[in-house]
């Protein structure tokens, strides 16, 4: 019955419960899922379902999408960034923060590849964006030790 996404899963727990620094016994207490069972899954024994994985994610604090992927319940999206990453590894966020994080991140990223905007290491091969990777300012910005100066309206104006 322990086919290599089962035993997966189970290693996939285990080694997110022991980065979390959480005993089987505790993971079980915060998850409601017996101690035996939990043994079993991590073993390869057992093949959770979504509901148990979902108990499993909310006791560990992680992403139940990432124990779903594991589980070969659903497929991988694509590749993440580090901050994504990143965000999904904080065992300090909830899963509620961590999402926002996430979407608030990936409007910036939308944004700034409708705008043009690339990361320093593509700069030189994207074009315009090079101007300000190699540290010239872009027109907008002002020069490094240059002054500004609040305009009437309230808005900064360079000077």
């Amino acid at each position: 019955m322990a086919g290599s996404k089962v035993g997966s899963i189970g290693e996939y727990i285990r080694e997110q419960r022991t980065r979390a620094k959480i005993s089987l016994r505790q993971l079980a207490d915060v998850s409601g899922i017996s101690n035996p069972y939990l043994s079993q899954i991590e073993r390869g024994l057992r093949k959770p379902s979504a509901e148990i994985l979902q108990q499993i994610a909310k006791g560990l604090r992680i992403s139940a999408e990432a124990l779903y992927v594991q589980a070969g319940i659903l497929e991988a999206r694509e590749a993440e960034t580090d901050v994504q990453a990143a965000v999904r590894a904080d065992l300090l966020l909830t899963e509620r923060q961590k999402q926002v994080l996430i979407d608030i991140y990936g409007s910036f990223l939308k944004e700034n590849e409708a705008a043009g905007v690339f990361p320093a290491e593509h700069a030189a091969a994207e074009g315009p964006a090079a101007e300000a990777a190699e540290g010239e300012p872009a027109a907008d910005e002002p020069a490094m030790g240059e002054r500004t100066e609040p305009a009437q309206d309230g808005r900064e104006e360079v000077g």
